[in-house]
């Protein structure tokens, strides 16, 4: 640190510089030759002493989540009472501690600085007493986890918290986006030839993480009301591409399970509607297919019923829907009652997420289910034929 280098202060919220090597004091809330606890021999407590000690001079390292210097030692005095009063009992007053960054910082500063000195004792250290004195300090750092926890639930209800899970949404789908390009580039071969296992695990690779990304684009989108779940205009497509595309991504995850996907279109392939909510509909209900089956297939159909109307469906072989998680099928974040319980998603998340886009294209999203024997989710959509003068 140089002399130039300027530190605000806690109090008045001025800004002042700081000689080079300044080192601030301990506020007197931590008395390093107050009571000492019986169980703790004097020289694991000295070796704490010179721990807190250190932290306190090395006070630079934790500036960056501090208002100033002072702020750094009070939270360390604060710190240093707790795990005091840990050791002394409940008998003593139980000292309030800064639930923040910085004394999550402090705090393992000071655990590391104490291990150091701990090992570098004379003779070693009794392992109870050890324990005992590690324990302490672990039990002021849980204290600040469970504040940390409070923190994330009261800024999640808070009016931005949507902009919350907005924010986190985006920071998985950044790195996915990168890990989908890199599978995808090594199972064609541009960085070199690949065997065929190597194929099916990138196979898998990119299954896994286009489904990440997916999850983290409709909590984004679901975060955002649903407004942009569909696209703003019916185009052109083919009903074909959009099937091959969703058993292309799903393929490996088959393969791995030894389960076969089938795919039915219609004889008149190439439509008017919107691809791309259509496209992730499938998938994900096919991947949940595929989830919940162990053997057999599942068969993704689109069945005309009329000239402008197509009825799709996605089957499978496996166990079935049982009729108490039917209830809350739908429901989107809905607490699974016990482990192994069928659910779409641990959230609830991607079925809740194909409802809203099935209805947004007009339709409604239905299911069929069986015990033992499988289920067939299914929808109807009016998609005129592309080029059709009828249109509108």
């Amino acid at each position: 640190m140089t002399p130039d280098t300027v530190i605000s202060s806690t109090t008045s919220g001025e800004r002042r510089r700081v000689a080079p090597g300044y080192v601030p004091p301990l506020p007197k809330l931590w008395d390093p030759d107050g009571p000492k606890p019986a169980a703790i021999g004097p020289a694991l407590w000295d070796a704490l002493r010179e721990a807190v000690l250190a932290t306190q001079a090395q006070w630079e390292r934790a500036i960056e989540h501090a208002s100033g210097a002072e702020e750094v030692t009070t939270h360390l005095a604060q710190l240093s009472t707790a795990v005091r009063q840990q050791l002394l009992g409940p008998a003593e007053e139980t000292v309030e501690v800064p639930r923040t960054a910085l004394a999550r910082r402090l705090l393992g500063l000071m655990r590391g600085a104490f291990l150091e000195r701990a090992q570098a004792l004379p003779s070693p250290a009794d392992s109870n007493q050890l324990l005992r004195l590690l324990g302490a300090i672990e039990g002021v750092s849980q204290r600040l986890e469970a504040d940390w926890s409070q923190h994330f639930t009261d800024r999640l209800s808070s009016p931005d918290g949507l902009e919350l899970v907005v924010e986190v949404a985006h920071d998985l789908r950044s790195p996915l986006t990168s890990i989908l390009f890199l599978a995808e580039t090594l199972q064609r071969g541009r960085s070199g030839a690949v065997n065929p296992v190597q194929e099916r695990q990138l196979g898998l690779i990119y299954s896994a993480a286009f489904g990440l990304s997916s999850v983290a684009s409709d909590v984004i989108e679901l975060a955002r009301g649903g407004d942009r779940l569909v696209d703003l205009d019916p185009i052109p497509f083919s009903v074909t591409d959009i099937f091959e595309s969703v058993r292309d991504i799903v393929q490996p995850i088959a393969e791995e399970k030894g389960l076969t996907v089938r795919l039915a279109t219609p004889e008149a392939d190439f439509r008017i509607g919107h691809p791309v909510a259509l496209s992730r509909v499938l998938l994900n209900l096919t991947t949940n297919a595929l989830k919940f089956t162990a053997e057999g297939f599942v068969e993704v159909v689109a069945r005309q019923t009329d000239a402008r109307r197509l009825e799709f469906s996605v089957r499978d072989t496996g166990r079935g829907i049982p009729p108490q998680s039917m209830v809350s099928l739908f429901e989107p974040f809905r607490r699974r009652q016990k482990p192994g319980e069928y659910a779409f998603s641990g959230s609830g998340l991607g079925l809740s997420i194909c409802r809203k886009l099935v209805e947004a294209m007009g339709s409604t999203l239905q299911v069929e289910t069986e015990q033992g024997a499988g289920t067939r989710f299914f929808f109807e959509l009016d998609l005129p034929l592309a080029g059709d003068s009828s249109l509108g």
